[in-house]
């Protein structure tokens, strides 16, 4: 099944074109489910239909359904939440605690899940997701990594202990050392996490589309949102230019404005190398199904939205003449952003306020870290 990521700077239409593209696709001949991962909801505004927490038939060949964060957490985070509550009980009331207890970019991550679930029913061929905004969306990549690290590093260690614990520690304060249930919790949320960020990860089947739209701060953030997609190996194969001025409206009073889209536009181009769509500025709000579809034929004109509109991967490991090479895409990047450690099977990287830890593959753990150069948007990273 073909996984369609939309996001975008909050305001800059990310909604409304996930929507065009699930209703384009749907009239390309597939069978679309379109998904609002945001827990700002407003898929259903768009439409200007009720869409809730079960799938609804929109139109022809396209079935939608607002993820109810609350529920996903409820199934997967309730019995570890209320173990770390416990903890908390005689610092804070239960609403902050819970509020407290939900980790950055939890929500987004367990409302993916539904992706699997979709799949899982065998009937659509692409699943478009309306993400939430790029912070967020951002915050969501960040947590499997951090996850995996305490898993690995700490997560056996921990359970041997309280095994040991357990029974004295009891004697004072009940609940104080977590239960095997507990364990088990925090397994079946690692699975299921791990499981998502695969489908995330495969560049096969699941591209990003960042909406963006022709404002220097809207293009500043775009870029970098960009250049973290790459570092999280989250594929990006479009660029959607939203609310483009059209040619009527570029003399008189808007003149001095369409100077300066023209400027962004260059911009634009120079920052993104993947396929550029532009959508025009219309003259009254996209809302229900006539005015979604006519942006659908505006923008995709004809073209199947599913197809992968750009092989780039943005990370690539080769190896050549007994040296083995990493290849990863970081457009918008600068030297001085960078810092790139090797710790045994691990590669860690910071680019700006966001890190990644990379597993090596058993062809490079061991082997001497020989160099790292910025060219054009492009970190090489050599091993002896």
């Amino acid at each position: 099944m073909r996984v369609l990521l939309h996001t975008g700077k909050g305001g800059v239409g990310k909604t409304t074109h996930a929507a065009a593209t699930a209703l384009a696709a749907a009239r390309a001949g597939h069978r679309v489910f379109l998904l609002s991962s945001d827990p700002a909801h407003s898929l259903g505004d768009s439409f200007g239909l009720p869409i809730g927490s079960r799938p609804t038939e929109l139109a022809p060949g396209v079935v939608a359904q607002e993820v109810a964060v609350l529920e996903e957490l409820e199934r997967s985070w309730s019995e570890i939440q209320g173990w770390l509550r416990g903890l908390l009980r005689d610092e804070t009331d239960d609403i902050l605690a819970d509020e407290l207890l939900v980790f950055p970019g939890l929500e987004e991550l367990v409302s993916l899940r539904a992706i699997r679930e979709v799949e899982a029913m065998g009937e659509f061929d692409v699943c478009v997701v309306d993400c939430a905004p790029t912070g967020a969306t951002l915050r969501m990549l960040r947590f499997p990594d951090a996850l995996r690290i305490f898993m690995e590093s700490f997560f056996d260690l921990k359970r041997q202990g309280a095994r040991v614990l357990r029974p004295i520690l009891d004697r004072f304060r009940e609940g104080l050392v977590p239960s095997e249930d507990l364990f088990e919790a925090f397994e079946r949320l690692y699975s299921d996490i791990d499981q998502v960020q695969r489908i995330l990860r495969d560049t096969t089947r699941t591209t990003a589309r960042l909406v963006v739209n022709p404002s220097r701060l809207v293009v500043a953030e775009t870029r970098r949102s960009y250049a973290y997609l790459c570092l999280y190996g989250v594929a990006t194969d479009a660029v959607i230019v939203n609310r483009v001025l059209p040619e009527e409206a570029r003399r008189g009073y808007f003149a001095r404005w369409a100077r300066r889209e023209q400027e962004e536009m260059a911009e634009i181009e120079a920052s993104f190398p993947v396929p550029r769509l532009q959508a025009p500025l219309l003259p009254r709000e996209v809302r229900g199904l006539e005015a979604l579809e006519s942006l659908a034929e505006s923008l995709w004109a004809g073209r199947d939205p599913a197809e992968r509109l750009t092989t780039e991967e943005p990370i690539v490991i080769e190896k050549q003449r007994g040296r083995v090479r990493i290849r990863l895409a970081l457009p918008g990047a600068r030297k001085e952003e960078l810092d790139l450690k090797v710790r045994g099977t691990e590669l860690f990287l910071r680019v700006r306020d966001a890190s990644r830890c990379l597993a090596l593959p058993d062809s490079v753990s061991g082997r001497a870290l020989e160099s790292a150069r910025l060219e054009d948007g492009v970190l090489w990273i050599e091993f002896a």
